[in-house]
């Protein structure tokens, strides 16, 4: 096989066999188009992903052991010797890990592999946002002032220099991305902790706790472009994707092209993206990044020297594949006319599907996926490394799918995105999808009116309970079905419906939790089909007709209207799906178990996690909300706070300890207040 170095770029040559530096769904994503190319795969694996998709898809896999992010998928030497152990010619690595590590790259190229990315020099350059700020200013492209701040321990300095640059600023981690690393601050007094708290995420998610400030822009667009560059320094856009729409300054919706981009101003952005990747001379696929204010002013924010998770929008508008682009400019080929001369055709939007607790601040949510079905539809597109039986661990990012549908307008996209989103079946942890669904019907997102601010503006609560719920229909469901599986396993009678006898008695009773309220079901199913129901004694439709009851399927008419439901039962969980809506019901024991109810005033782990940090002692007076405890879970820190006034009165907690999720952290005593 003959290799080549493109100047001072990337080692390039033919690639037969390709070892994927990361997991999950790009991972698989991945290595399908590597196959489609009649390239064979390798994969890598921790221990908690042994069972994934991605793994069974690849040719070959090999085991990282171990099951932190730091002791296995950033353990560059472990990859680059499974390369070797399988002979493969190049590593993909994805993004996020070591996508962006330039001594990974480095380490690649020593070990003759290529890289398939932009070369080393190229990577460190944009991987310091101080230096690509530097580089970008010198090439004309537009930059917002900033600072870095070597040391937390210079308060005099760090607070002269955020008065240089003014408040509100952002407190941004030099190195990676992602939003890790970042913090908002909107006056002086916030400041310290505010950087104190960036650099300890940002040295635990990226190895290096560098951070910098930089003026804060109030709610601007978030827009990037697209560039591709080859070997022989040809460097193409492909367009733009707003990406606006975050959360903790992660994106959750983004789209292409964007909705406030005219012609105008597509050529300056693209203008400045092309310049800016013919500065540093770029090869392979990244993204140069902008924000956009409402003045239509934009300014540089970063080059990601990698494949963006976003890519698919501009995949599904351009119907070119940029990993198989990638694949091609490493070998040496030079960029295709379907690059140099793309067009838009219809527009994309895709949304990050997460395992979260929106109406907890977005926690992350870890646990088993009993069910996991995304529906296929005209239009639509799934990229995911979950299945049925997956495992959402706390040591990776708990992104579980990207949902992008296509259509002739953004209209059509948004509705087709929206209705899938409805009908997937998504059982055993809690998600974003309704929120999800809710944005993409928003009024204000389907005027295309949208920017940083918009879930300040728009609150996830209230977007979430715009939608119609249907909870008390689906508890009533549950409890048919629980009925069908009662006679199913009935010994004798199983024909007769559970709780019949001769004369009229009282109606059957089960009571559910859901969406954090009870469902007190009380129903009498009578001869012929026709059902008498209340819900925490109200009664459900003046006309019930119940046309099937399996264990797994409930055909229930409400005063005309038929609907079928689909039940998945795990232990006392009970799943229901219909158009009307998902609920996750959780039947309540007729008797409580004492020995398990928490103590007054506990703090409890909201997910599992590592103990960062003790914020108070034993005996210390504490305020309701007074910050107690920090977690670190997957890669990022959350904050347990004191649920009352009183006396922190037990740490059942200590820093470097790995707790369960419900585990008691502390107690606080409130009574103790108020005797002081």
């Amino acid at each position: 096989m003959t290799m080549s170095h493109a100047s001072s770029g990337p080692l390039t040559g033919p690639i037969g066999k390709l070892l994927i530096a990361n997991r999950g769904e790009i991972a698989a994503r991945i290595m399908r188009t590597a196959h489609g190319l009649g390239i064979a795969t390798v994969a890598v694996f921790s221990d908690p992903d042994a069972d994934a998709p991605y793994v069974a898809l690849a040719d070959e896999a090999v085991r990282l052991p171990g099951a932190a992010a730091a002791d296995t998928y950033l353990r560059g030497d472990l990859i680059i010797a499974a390369a070797a152990a399988t002979r493969a010619d190049a590593v993909h690595p994805g993004y996020g890990f070591l996508s962006e590590n330039e001594a990974f790259a480095r380490a690649c190229a020593a070990a003759g592999l290529i890289f398939v990315g932009p070369g080393p020099g190229t990577i460190a350059a944009m991987g310091s946002k101080v230096q690509a700020k530097a580089l970008m200013a010198a090439a004309g492209v537009p930059v917002l002032p900033g600072v870095t701040i070597a040391s937390a321990d210079d308060l005099d300095d760090m607070a002269a220099a955020a008065a240089g640059i003014g408040f509100p600023l952002l407190v941004k981690a030099a190195f990676g991305g992602g939003g890790r690393g970042m913090r908002l601050v909107g006056d002086p007094a916030g400041l310290a902790e505010a950087v104190r708290s960036a650099r300890g995420e940002a040295a635990s998610a990226f190895g290096d706790g560098t951070v910098f400030l930089e003026r804060f822009v109030i709610d601007p667009r978030h827009v990037e472009v697209q560039i591709l560059g080859d070997t022989a320094g040809h460097v193409v856009h492909l367009f733009e994707r707003e990406c606006s729409i975050q959360r903790r300054y992660q994106k959750i919706v983004e789209e292409c092209p964007s909705p406030a981009v005219d012609d105008e101003l597509r050529a300056a952005l693209t203008s400045a993206a092309v310049a800016a990747g013919q500065a540093i001379g770029y090869i392979g696929a990244g993204t140069v990044e902008f924000v956009l204010g409402q003045d239509g002013s934009f300014f540089f924010l970063e080059v990601n020297t990698r494949l963006q998770v976003e890519h698919p929008v501009t995949e599904e508008v351009t119907g070119l594949d940029l990993v198989e682009l990638q694949l091609r400019i490493a070998e040496g080929e030079p960029l295709p006319p379907a690059a140099t001369s793309a067009a838009i055709n219809g527009h994309a939007i895709e949304v990050r599907l997460y395992a979260e607790d929106v109406a907890a601040g977005f926690l992350p949510v870890t646990g088993p996926l009993h069910r996991f079905v995304i529906p296929a539809a005209p239009g639509v597109r799934t990229d995911t490394g979950f299945r049925d039986g997956s495992v959402v661990s706390p040591h990776y990012d708990a992104m579980l799918a990207k949902v992008i549908a296509h259509g002739r307008t953004r209209a059509d996209a948004a509705k087709r995105l929206a209705r899938t989103l409805d009908r997937a079946q998504i059982h055993g942890v809690t998600t974003n999808r309704d929120l999800l669904a809710a944005i993409l019907r928003e009024p204000e997102f389907a005027s295309g009116r949208t920017d940083t601010g918009y879930l300040t503006r728009h609150e996830p609560a209230a977007l979430t309970a715009s939608r119609p719920r249907a909870t008390d229909w689906h508890a009533l469901v549950a409890a048919l079905a629980r009925q069908a599986v009662h006679r199913a396993e009935a010994p004798v009678l199983a024909t007769l419906p559970s709780g019949w006898r001769n004369v009229r008695s009282a109606p059957q009773r089960v009571t559910y939790t859901a969406d954090r309220a009870e469902f007190a079901v009380a129903y009498r199913v009578t001869g012929g089909g026709p059902v008498e129901a209340t819900v925490n004694d109200v009664p459900l439709g003046a006309a019930l007709l119940l046309h099937a009851a399996g264990p797994d399927l409930v055909d229930l008419e409400v005063d005309g209207l038929r609907r079928v439901y689909l039940v998945h039962r795990v232990g006392t969980q009970t799943y229901v799906d219909a158009s009307n809506g998902s609920s996750a019901l959780s039947e309540v024991p007729r008797f409580g178990q004492p020995d398990k109810i928490a103590p007054t005033g506990s703090l409890l782990a909201p997910m599992p996690g590592l103990v960062l940090r003790i914020l108070a002692d034993v005996g210390a007076t504490v305020t309701a909300g007074q910050p107690l405890v920090v977690l670190e879970a997957m890669k990022m820190e959350q904050t347990v706070t004191a649920p009352a006034d009183g006396v922190l009165a037990e740490l059942r907690a200590k820093a470097g300890e790995q707790v369960a999720a419900g585990q008691i952290l502390a107690v606080v005593d409130a009574s103790g207040q108020e005797e002081g």
